[in-house]
């Protein structure tokens, strides 16, 4: 992990970012939240310190906010409770922080109604698209992705998983009832043992995959909408920069990312014989 001091001018005990690991993600997320805030931040690797001391270097240097990065970091600062936490880069924040009055933050997701306004606009005749969930995970994103879907005239239709080993009794029911399977970023749903199988057998069937990274592409899916993380770091700093106003964090909702990078499978589609809008012509292509 990577820890930083920022010292933006309104906020004069700093920030502290907690960063879960050095990858790319990460680093553009913490890269778009610095040139956000415009900081001076001072670097200290955390590998090189214990980890029981984490808590020990934040409460001494007595931070106005504490930006957590990636998972692992919220869950290492999350029992601090007299500090405000804004995370980013999590990917399912319902199991993590829902009841933490102190904790605020954004969802390594992009928000279901930019999703499906998406899907619309490279499949605009698909009126039907699938989805299998646990409650447990992404019951939240599922519940808004249904107004979302109502408000765009598409019928979603959803199968809940409780374990990977549902996944192919619950896609058989789903059966051609579908014109696209959305693959949600569900842990229970997406493992090594049943994303092959997924995209293997929604191929047979001519069902075109809409994914949420783009290691999916080279296995079959049709469209990645993956999260911006350096404007997700930027998306962090507004959150931010209320919070050092005077706003309580409780009173600031969590959110999704709201800048999608689009990736198309061009021999995909030509596979599956979907036209691609020209409108998809500044995106990238696999």
């Amino acid at each position: 992990m990577t820890l930083l001091l920022c010292q933006p001018a309104a906020a004069s005990g700093g920030i502290i970012a907690v960063q879960s690991s050095n990858i790319k993600p990460y680093n553009d997320a913490l890269r778009g939240f610095e040139s956000a805030c415009n900081c001076d931040t001072k670097h200290l690797l955390i590998s090189e310190v214990e980890e029981r001391d984490l808590q020990t270097i934040i409460h001494r240097a007595q931070p106005d906010l504490i930006l957590a990065i990636g998972v692992d970091a919220l869950n290492r600062v999350k029992s601090i409770k007299d500090i405000p936490i804004v995370y980013l880069m999590v990917l399912d924040p319902q199991l993590h922080a829902s009841n933490y009055r102190n904790i605020t933050g954004i969802s390594m997701i992009i928000s279901p109604e930019i999703q499906l306004a998406l899907i619309k606009r490279f499949l605009p005749d698909a009126k039907r698209v699938g989805v299998l969930y646990d409650p447990l995970r992404t019951d939240d994103f599922v519940i808004k992705a249904r107004k979302a879907a109502a408000s765009a005239e598409i019928k979603l239709i959803t199968s809940e998983v409780h374990s990977p080993k549902d996944v192919p009794e619950q896609l058989k029911n789903m059966g051609t009832n579908i014109d696209v399977f959305w693959m949600l970023p569900d842990i229970t749903v997406i493992t090594p043992e049943t994303v092959e199988f997924l995209l293997l057998s929604l191929i047979e069937n001519r069902i075109p995959v809409v994914t949420f990274s783009d290691k999916y592409l080279t296995i079959g899916a049709a469209m990645s909408l993956m999260v911006d993380a350096f404007d997700t770091g930027k998306q962090a700093w507004e959150i931010t920069e209320k919070v050092l106003a005077g706003t309580e964090i409780k009173k600031i909702e969590s959110t999704f990312a709201r800048t999608p990078v689009v990736t198309i499978n061009r021999d995909i589609t030509n596979k599956l014989g979907i036209s691609v809008s020209d409108k998809f012509r500044n995106d990238k292509d696999k």
